[in-house]
């Protein structure tokens, strides 16, 4: 059957015929209904959905922080902490003149590399095409990547950008955030990169505290603590 996955909301018939519902559906009559959020899935003769909860829902132009997981001759996988995969095309990289026969990916980007794109074309019918032709996207050479909940990304950008200013001002950091919950960050100072971290994580753990950004820059104006 054509188009097995797809995303779907309560209530949302994912298809009918003789199927057996599994988890997160119920039989309507000869119509399998979703009962939750998420990605539903036709395999053999079962359907069910798998729950989005805390996972990233793609938006067209979102910066996001993918790692490489495979490749064709044609593009990269990555995987952007959601349901879907993200698809890097390997012109995108090599430019026009990309050969499937003379160009080999791997010279490029290889399994685990991380990489910061844009996503460029997604409509939750089939996975997303990444870009990674604007300035300052590509391949990320150094840093650690951790992970937040994308629902706190905001959080951690806030207000025209003063949280995150105020974390690498005060740690000398370089701190890349994807709208997919991935975040990289760089620093010279063991010191500077264990505030950091622990600045993003507090972030991520009390997001919905009111006076928040002071709670930060109280621990980052600590002198050697970490």
């Amino acid at each position: 059957m054509a188009d097995k996955r797809k995303y779907v909301i309560p209530g949302d018939v994912v298809t009918t015929g003789p199927f057996r519902p599994e988890q997160n559906t119920v039989l309507d009559g000869n119509k399998i209904v979703s009962t939750t959020i998420g990605i539903s899935e036709i395999y053999d003769d079962s359907v069910r959905v798998i729950p989005l909860t805390g996972k990233y829902i793609p938006k067209i132009n979102d910066l996001v922080i993918g790692k490489v997981n495979s490749h064709t001759s044609l593009s990269w996988e990555l995987d952007i902490n959601s349901c879907y995969v993200g698809f890097l095309p390997a012109q995108d990289v090599f430019g026009r003149d990309f050969s499937a026969h003379a160009d080999e990916l791997a010279t490029k980007l290889r399994t685990g590399d991380l990489v910061a794109a844009r996503i460029a074309n997604f409509d939750r019918t089939r996975d997303p095409l990444v870009s990674i032709s604007d300035r300052d996207l590509g391949k990320i050479d150094s840093g650690v990547l951790m992970e937040i909940s994308p629902s706190k990304v905001p959080r951690l950008i806030g207000k025209k950008g003063s949280m995150i200013q105020m974390i690498e001002e005060a740690t000398d950091a370089a701190i890349t955030i994807g709208q997919n919950g991935w975040v990289v960050v760089s620093c010279e100072s063991p010191e500077g990169l264990l505030k950091a971290k622990k600045a993003i994580q507090m972030v991520n753990e009390q997001a919905h505290v009111a006076n928040l950004t002071d709670q930060v820059k109280e621990m980052l104006d600590k002198k050697g603590e970490s």
